[in-house]
This record gives structure tokens, C-alpha cells and sequence, in this order.
């Protein structure tokens, strides 16, 4: 039966139900995620050229970049922090013309301390987690500044990473746990 038919069964998802979380905020800065973007992504195509014909093969995966929205407390400071993480990356404002720190991918990693997203139900049950693999942070920006604009304060983090692992759940089943690893052959 259709979730819109059966009334005793589970929601659909719903893109308001959700966590995500950025290892080295303060408090994985989950309180004040206002939007995340769920990981994607495109498998390349390749052609091959034979007499009169084009054939088609899929060639490499790539994960697309994605973005959290925060708003911007302060008390815990999200600017502060992101900029800490930025710091911890490695890149350091230049102090004099001989500054050769620069960050590296390790370093970034490690500065983040790692990103999920969860998609939650109406009970707080998790039925989808993203953990983004060797994520780092791409892009910091800002909401402007206006007199006659009175909304929150908002950060804008760009994420790239190599791959996503998805764990879901299937509650309507009545098995607790992960039902599908996304790109694991064992699942746990």
C-alpha cells in the first residue's frame, strides 16, 4: 500500500526532519543547522567510437560538492569556530612575504573532525545517515549586513569529500539497524 493510503504505517521523509553535524563545532553545531544539501553524484560516461557508431560505457564516479547553512549564534560563536577550523586546516593570514604555511588535506580533515547528515522521524528515529569521507571545507561566506533587514545571521560552508557512505533503515520493516550500506558489500 501507498504511505498516502495507509494510515498505520510510517511517514514519508519529510526535508525538515533532519540532523547534521560538523565534528569540531560546538555541539557538532546541530542546534543551529538551519539546511544541508544531500550528497550526489554523476558517473561519467565514456565513448568509444566505432565506424558509424557511438557506444557508451560508464566511467568514474565523482561526488558533487555540497553546502550546510548555519545560523550564526553567539554564544557558541559559528564564525569563530569556522574560522578556527580554516586556521586548523593549515592556512594562516601572512604575517610577512616569507609565510610558507599553507594547508594540506590531512591537516584540513582532521580540523573539520568529520560530517553526517541524518534524516530523522517524526520519533527521532534515524532511517538515513550520510557520513561524508575525507571531507573538508571549500567555502566560507557570509550574510550581508542591512539596516532594514532584521533576519539571523547566517554561514554558508562548502563541502567537498571522495565518497559518501549511506546507512538507512527501514522502520516499517520491524528490523532494527542499518538495512542497506550505501557502497559497502558488508553491511554492519
Amino acid at each position: 500500500m501507498a504511505f498516502w493510503t495507509d494510515h498505520t504505517g510510517q511517514d514519508p521523509k519529510r526535508n525538515f526532519r533532519f540532523l547534521a553535524t560538523i565534528g569540531n563545532m560546538p555541539d557538532g553545531a546541530t542546534w543551529y543547522c538551519k539546511s544541508a544539501t544531500k550528497p550526489a553524484f554523476t558517473v561519467k560516461d565514456v565513448p568509444h567510437k566505432y565506424l558509424n557508431h557511438t557506444f557508451y560505457y560508464p566511467g568514474a564516479v565523482e561526488w558533487e560538492p555540497i553546502e550546510i547553512k548555519l545560523v550564526d549564534p553567539v554564544s557558541p560563536d559559528a564564525l569563530a569556530n569556522t574560522l578556527s577550523i580554516i586556521q586548523g586546516s593549515g592556512y594562516k593570514p601572512p604575517a610577512t612575504f616569507n609565510e610558507t604555511t599553507t594547508p594540506s588535506k590531512a591537516s584540513s580533515i582532521a580540523a573539520l573532525g568529520g560530517v553526517n547528515i541524518q534524516v530523522i522521524q517524526a520519533d527521532g528515529a534515524i532511517v538515513e545517515s550520510w557520513n561524508l569521507n575525507g571531507a573538508f571545507i571549500t567555502g566560507v561566506s557570509y550574510s550581508g549586513l542591512e539596516y532594514g533587514n532584521d533576519e539571523i545571521s547566517e554561514i554558508t560552508l562548502k563541502f567537498r569529500y571522495d565518497w559518501a557512505d549511506c546507512t538507512t533503515a527501514n522502520p516499517a520493516s520491524g528490523i532494527a539497524g542499518p538495512q542497506n550500506d550505501f557502497f559497502k558489500l558488508n553491511p554492519a
